[in-house]
């Protein structure tokens, strides 16, 4: 199936395309989606499985709406996604995916819940709360996607890994927000990814914990000089400093000496970070390796 504003191809909508898809495929349903700003709050529901949103470039392709919690309209965090995905086995590449609300508070551009979820080479922009990774049995995976945002600007409960991903901060504030449980083995894996700041954020923190058992791990990756010493918060709260698992191997850049990190975070031995594989961080229920390309 063919997106395309102007009427050329299948569908003029990309909510169209997907409920035109067949409920609970077996098989990818590819959906090209040419050039075009597409002003959508789109949900992939979840009896659309295997669906594959293909755009033709990462910034041609804009997927973009505005609510934002406490609007006028009364979203909250939960409610204020211009993309929700409730689906398995769903995949975007060469897509952007925008909340245009701007500074105004909590309002997420992409939320995920599906299992077994892939984005390659996509754009997330938003302010706070971009990136919503929502729950505990879903498992993602983010490759040489660029990601922005102000405070928690990735937040949630799944397991996830980024890969060679980059992440910007706009302002001073937080990154990860990570609400990992206390039996999920993972939360957030960043492998091979670049930090990097609009000049207004000199000091971000590489993350805080949203619930007490938050898991975030950074490895190999370079660290602009916006990275604050400390590394890691511990939202006000320091009991959590004894639940948290933060964690950093071979971090480089300006940001990335280890020497003046908080005490309660954790520096890997190369034995220890080499476990960090694919195949191990999305072993939970029916294994899963997403392929890299």
């Amino acid at each position: 199936m063919t997106v395309a504003p102007d009427g050329s191809g299948d569908y003029r909508t990309i909510q169209e395309a997907v409920n035109a898809s067949r409920d609970l495929s077996q098989v990818t349903v590819t959906i090209f989606i040419k050039n075009g700003t597409y002003r959508e709050k789109l949900v992939v529901p979840s009896h659309k499985t295997h669906v594959t949103l293909l755009g033709e470039s990462n910034t041609g392709v804009i997927i973009t709406f505005g609510d934002y919690s406490g609007d006028a309209a009364k979203h909250t965090t939960y409610t204020s996604h211009t993309v929700l995905v409730e689906a398995n086995d769903f995949t975007a590449e060469n897509i952007t995916f925008e909340n245009s609300a701007g500074p105004v508070g909590q309002a997420v551009a992409l939320h995920v819940e599906g299992d077994r979820a892939t984005f390659r080479n996509c754009r997330m922009l938003g302010n706070q709360d971009t990136l919503y990774m929502a729950v505990e049995n879903s498992r993602q995976y983010y490759q040489n996607c660029y990601i922005e945002g102000t405070t928690d600007f990735l937040f949630g409960t799944a397991t996830v890994v980024f890969d060679g991903c980059e992440l910007r901060s706009k302002r001073n504030s937080y990154i990860t927000a990570a609400s990992t449980t206390g039996h999920q083995k993972y939360g957030y894996v960043l492998l091979n990814c670049k930090l990097t700041a609009n000049d207004e954020a000199k000091k971000v923190y590489l993350g805080r914990p949203w619930r007490p058992n938050a898991k975030t791990v950074f490895i190999n990756c370079e660290l602009g000089a916006h990275i604050t010493p400390a590394g890691w918060d511990n939202w006000r709260n320091p009991d959590n400093e004894k639940t948290v698992y933060y964690a950093e191997y071979n971090s480089t850049g300006p940001g990335g000496n280890s020497k003046e990190r908080v005490k309660w975070a954790r520096q890997l031995t190369a034995k220890e970070a080499k476990k960090y594989t694919l195949k191990a961080i999305f072993a939970g229920g029916e294994g899963w390796e997403p392929a890299r390309k």
